[in-house]
């Protein structure tokens, strides 16, 4: 841990880590506060809410899906912090966009502020659809080998606090479009000047002819990559993670609003929570494996998950609602006896979630040779995004046909045990230099 935090002191980690740790905070003060804004401004419903927030997840999801094998390709065959730099020169605009959405819909209007906030969700998903192979891919060539653990653990540990930081922040000033739009544009220009700190990462292979179908480039992107058994199960695992944790952010605002019956503070809280036990798993996970990359403690991490969800799924069922035309604020939320086991039990979801996937994301960096860590990472996302995106048609399906938030719990406990017996053929399956 002394080692990994002491990364944060050398140029050739810490501006990365500041560069990500913004995006990532921007990334989701802009879309919470969106959703909250909708959830509890325009939306009544919770079908429509869950609707809503599944479109959101699907529209975010399908830019990784169609041009993370571009994103893959172009961060392979060029210095990668010349792209990050014109990523989060783009942020800028698209951060824009989306607050001018937000003030017109505090405004009474409807239609238009919805399109432009999806608008810059689409935008924001571009962003980090070619910011993404990146923030895995260059860490094997800023970093020694025996430090590229502590190193991926460092970037979701610090992802997954920025997630929080944003997420209880939209919370608190969702309603006030002119400080959400001066806060993210802040953010915006501070994270370009970090990134512009960052050390180049030029193109170590030969270079390559860029494939600009979205379609034919990811298929030849995933058949380069999953022929390989070890990365093969360490995606599929990862996208099972993701599907899971996307089933779980749509549900959690409509079954704050109207299970738990609280206000978009309880909802940013609970989306809060689940960042930081992410976060907490990712460091635990790196304690536990003191460097080596393994996937030893992948299965029964997301058993425990799973055990989580239903004991989640329990302490919700016996929740008590607040009396009718109300909704409780964070300290009547806190105050209510139940509240503890609601909190504890999505804690250790997340931490458990945390230390499933840590290991896998550094299987994905460190199997190939450093030339090709960027279109691997891509190849990942694009398998994520496609799982990604079923769930959200699913959710959005589900709901509308009448499936409640509390039922999609039971889902992913089921969901949480197929991923258990990927990781484990991936514990198996591990050979040659990397221990498991």
């Amino acid at each position: 841990m002394l080692n990994a935090l002491g990364l944060l002191k050398q140029r050739r980690f810490l501006p990365l880590f500041t560069t990500q740790f913004l995006g990532a905070f921007n990334d989701n003060l802009f879309k919470t506060s969106m959703i909250l804004f909708a959830t509890y401004q325009i939306f009544n419903d919770e079908r429509q809410e869950g609707f809503f927030n599944a479109l959101v997840a699907g529209l975010f999801v399908l830019p990784f899906f169609l041009f993370s094998a571009l994103a893959g390709q172009l961060a392979d065959t060029t210095d990668k912090t010349r792209i990050i730099r014109v990523v989060k020169l783009a942020e800028i605009v698209i951060v824009l966009v989306g607050c001018i959405g937000l003030w017109l819909g505090t405004q009474g209007a409807v239609v238009a502020p919805l399109a432009l906030m999806l608008l810059a969700v689409i935008g924001l998903a571009f962003h980090s659809t070619f910011f993404g192979p990146i923030k895995y891919a260059i860490l094997p060539q800023h970093l020694e080998d025996e430090d590229v653990l502590a190193g991926t653990g460092m970037v979701e540990a610090g992802t997954y606090l920025s997630i929080l930081l944003g997420t209880i922040v939209a919370g608190i000033i969702y309603q006030d479009a002119r400080l959400v739009a001066a806060l993210t544009l802040s953010v915006a220009v501070i994270g370009y000047l970090a990134a512009r700190q960052i050390p180049p990462a030029p193109r170590l292979g030969p270079p390559l002819k860029l494939d600009w179908n979205p379609f034919t480039a990811s298929w030849r992107l995933i058949a380069a990559t999953m022929h390989i058994r070890r990365l093969f199960l360490a995606i599929c695992a990862i996208s099972f993670f993701w599907t899971i944790g996307s089933v779980l952010i749509i549900a959690f605002p409509p079954l704050v609003k109207n299970v738990l019956t609280a206000q978009a503070t309880v909802a940013s809280l609970v989306l809060g929570v689940f960042s930081i036990g992410v976060a907490i798993g990712s460091v635990v996970i790196n304690l536990l494996l003191r460097g080596n990359i393994s996937a030893r403690y992948s299965p029964i991490s997301v058993v425990a998950m799973a055990g989580a969800v239903i004991a989640l799924w329990l302490s919700v069922r016996l929740w008590t609602p607040a009396p009718a035309g109300r909704l409780y604020g964070v300290l009547e939320f806190v105050a209510q006896p139940q509240s503890v086991p609601v909190i504890l039990s999505l804690l250790a979801v997340a931490i458990f979630g945390g230390m499933f996937v840590v290991p896998l994301y550094a299987f994905l960096t460190t199997t190939v040779t450093k030339d090709q860590t960027a279109r691997t990472v891509a190849a990942n996302n694009v398998v994520n995004s496609g799982a990604m995106t079923i769930a959200s048609v699913s959710v959005a399906a589900m709901m509308a046909a009448g499936v409640t938030a509390m039922q999609l719990l039971i889902v992913v406990a089921g969901m949480c045990l197929v991923a258990a017996w990927i990781a484990q053929r991936l514990h198996r399956a591990c050979d040659g230099p990397l221990p498991c």
